[in-house]
């Protein structure tokens, strides 16, 4: 039996993937910021975008790598913008898809 184009569920779970998948591709930068921040303070380790300052955290120094970490979130300046684009572009179209669903019910 073939299925008629408006018989075919709509691919909502495909449009909230693709949704969840920009905002964490997008956040990123941010989440790498703060999770060097959470590990400095947590470890009473001096940590700020000016230098890179010695942080024992098992016997290891990862001073430059909480510092790489927390730099990495100036990314965010350019990534966030992108985000907000490509979940707008992703907006137009999940409204196109359903105007065309629409469309193509009707005729």
């Amino acid at each position: 039996m073939r299925h008629k184009k408006a018989d075919i569920p709509f691919p909502w779970r495909r449009y909230l993937g693709a949704a969840l998948l920009i905002l964490l591709l997008a956040s990123l930068p941010m989440l790498s910021a703060l999770i060097a921040e959470l590990i400095a303070n947590a470890n009473g380790c001096t940590l700020h975008e000016g230098n890179s300052y010695p942080c024992h955290v098992f016997g290891e120094d990862i001073g430059d790598l909480l510092y790489t970490m927390f730099v990495l979130g100036w990314l965010m300046l350019l990534t966030i913008p992108y985000g907000v684009i490509a979940l707008a572009l992703l907006l137009i179209t999940l409204i196109l898809h359903l105007l065309m669903r629409w469309w193509w019910r009707r005729g």
